[in-house]
């Protein structure tokens, strides 16, 4: 639905344009059964349910909301207590690795694209035409054509990658990598690393500032938020140190309100940081350790995928309460927001 189309719908029901929100979409990857939940935003409920492969988790949509990219992944899911090597001894399912490609209009599976390994989170540049996919477990950044479905280039990244992220004018995508507590620099014109930058421990996402100048990246292990500058990367700059508690997941800006938004994990919540000063102005509670985190098109609605819960939590961004929460698949692990 276009932005004109929803405003004379809201219009005729007697709403303000202003909470075009109504007409926004989330869609939520569900890591334990293998499907995305597609939620009506404005009112709170989920409106289908599509089967897109085994543990999906990162995803991205195309500029204009008509694509849904989900990175699918056959390695057997092993959290805590599991160790690295009963991991390594479960059955893979490498034909499953790939990113599956969703039409949002018809809602339905066109098809995927492979030539990744274990893929955790997936990237797209700005022209649509160049898929960034983190595969996790070969240390990489493999760089897909989109129209083909051909690999361009494979990138050594530092261990255990995961958040990927293009700079706002396309020149540079950065990748987070949990091993190595680094971020890559990756010229987009070379596909080489420029270098990496050591950050906070366990790095898992990041958010490039307005300008496109630097980004802000939290770390899991030491509830940390570090700011990097672009291209140099270093000297990192820790921004805010959060409650001991908290484990920093996700993360978006909020330019509109100069913010920015952490997902907690373990925290329970979600951490709103003031650009202004870099200071942490509050915490909302939404419960059941959010991991994705996403903003919608006009800025006025947040979303949480709560993993444990089985739900995502909508905030509203003017007010910071939570408006409800509606029920997704099993897992929910990312989650994405377009018209």
């Amino acid at each position: 639905m276009s932005y004109i189309c929803a405003a004379v719908l809201l219009a005729a029901a007697g709403l303000s344009p202003g909470n075009v929100a109504e007409a926004a979409r989330a869609y939520v990857s569900n890591e334990d059964d293998g499907t995305v939940t597609v939620l009506d935003v404005g009112r709170l409920e989920a409106v289908a349910t599509i089967e897109v492969g085994k543990r999906p988790r990162g995803l991205v949509l195309s500029r204009d909301g008509t694509r849904l990219y989900i990175a699918v992944s056959g390695m057997p899911k092993c959290p805590p207590p599991i160790s690295d090597e009963e991991c390594a001894g479960l059955p893979r399912d490498r034909q499953a690795d790939g990113v599956t490609v969703v039409d949002t209009v018809a809602l339905k599976v066109l098809r995927r694209i492979g030539g990744a390994t274990d893929p955790e989170r997936v990237e797209l540049s700005r022209d649509d035409r160049h898929l960034f996919v983190t595969d996790e477990d070969d240390a990489r950044l493999t760089v897909l054509d989109v129209a083909r479905g051909a690999v361009l280039a494979r990138v050594q990244v530092g261990r255990e990658p995961e958040g990927v992220r293009a700079s706002p004018d396309g020149r540079w995508v950065l990748v987070t990598s949990e091993g190595d507590n680094s971020v890559s620099i990756v010229d987009t014109r070379t596909y080489a690393v420029k270098h990496p930058v050591s950050v906070g421990a366990r790095p898992r996402d990041l958010a490039f500032a307005a300008d496109g100048r630097s980004a802000f990246v939290p770390g899991e292990a030491d509830a940390s938020l570090y700011r990097i500058a672009l291209p140099a990367g270093s000297p990192a700059t820790r921004v805010v140190q959060l409650r001991k508690e908290a484990r920093p997941m996700g993360v978006v800006l909020d330019a509109a309100h100069g913010r920015l938004y952490v997902s907690t994990g373990h925290g329970g919540s979600v951490a709103v940081i003031a650009l202004r000063d870099d200071t942490l102005e509050r915490e909302i509670p939404v419960g059941g350790r959010p991991w994705g985190i996403a903003l919608s098109p006009d800025g006025q609605r947040l979303c949480t995928a709560n993993g444990p819960a089985g739900d995502v939590a909508i905030i509203d961004t003017n007010t910071l309460t939570v408006l409800g929460k509606v029920r997704a698949g099993h897992g929910p692990w990312g989650v994405v927001v377009g018209p």
